[in-house]
C-alpha cells in the first residue's frame, strides 16, 4: 500500500491528485506544519529533509514531487499518465516539472521562506518584494513557450498538470493576477472539471 505524507497548501497536492489519477490504492497522512510535526523524529525518520510530499513505497521512500510523479506515471496502469513509449515526449514533461521545481516553487519561497537564503531582515523584505515580479516572468515563459494545451503536453493529460494547478494556485497570493494568463487560466478550469480534482481538494482540506 502506498502513503502519502501531504501538509495543506503545500506542493503536496500535485501529487496527491496524481494519486486520485491513477485508480491505485493509497492511503494519505497529514504532516501538522503549525506544531512542526515535519521536524519530529518519527517523520524525520519517513522524509530527513523535514519537508512534503513524502510517499512509503513497499520499495523505500520517495521524495520531491518531479520524482513521485514520475514513478506514479510509470505505476500507472496503461501508462494514461505521462507519455511512457515515447523517450523524447516523457523527457520534455519531466523538463517541465522540472522547471516547476527548481524555478518557479523557488520564486515563490522567497516570499514565506526567505530565511532560507539569508539572515538579514532586509535582504529577506528585498526578496518578498521581487516575488510578484519572478512569479510573472515565470508563468509568462510558461503561457508563451511551455503550456502547449489544453493539457500541458498537449492533447493528452499527464502528470505535468496536477503539478501546474497547484504551482498556479499560488500566483494570487504571490500578488499576481492570474488574469494576465488566460491559457493558464483555462487550464485550471479545466483542471477543476476533473473527479479526482475535485477529490483531492476535499482530502487537502480534510
Amino acid at each position: 500500500m502506498l502513503t502519502l505524507h501531504i501538509a495543506p497548501k503545500t506542493c503536496a497536492l500535485a501529487s496527491l491528485i496524481a494519486l486520485e489519477e491513477s485508480g491505485l490504492q493509497f492511503e494519505v497522512r497529514g504532516v501538522d506544519f503549525a506544531s512542526s510535526e515535519q521536524r519530529s523524529p518519527a517523520y524525520l525518520a519517513i522524509n530527513p529533509k523535514g519537508r512534503v510530499p513524502a510517499l512509503v513505497t513497499d520499495r523505500g521512500v520517495l521524495t520531491e514531487t518531479p520524482a513521485i510523479l514520475a514513478y506514479v506515471a510509470q505505476i500507472t496502469p496503461g501508462g494514461r499518465l505521462a507519455p511512457l513509449d515515447d523517450a523524447f515526449a516523457f523527457a520534455r514533461m519531466q523538463a517541465f516539472n522540472s522547471y516547476l521545481c527548481s524555478t518557479v516553487h523557488v520564486a515563490h519561497a522567497h516570499s514565506r521562506r526567505g530565511a532560507r537564503w539569508s539572515d538579514d531582515p532586509a535582504a529577506i523584505e528585498t526578496m518578498k518584494a521581487k516575488v510578484p515580479q519572478n512569479m510573472a516572468e515565470c508563468f509568462r515563459l510558461i503561457e508563451e513557450a511551455m503550456l502547449a494545451g489544453p493539457w500541458v503536453m498537449g492533447a493528452a493529460y499527464s502528470v505535468a498538470d496536477p503539478y501546474l494547478f497547484t504551482v498556479g494556485g499560488w500566483l494570487k497570493g504571490d500578488g499576481v493576477d492570474p488574469a494576465l494568463f488566460p491559457k493558464v487560466a483555462e487550464h485550471r478550469a479545466r483542471m477543476l472539471e476533473r473527479p479526482a480534482v475535485k477529490r483531492a481538494l476535499e482530502r487537502a482540506e480534510a
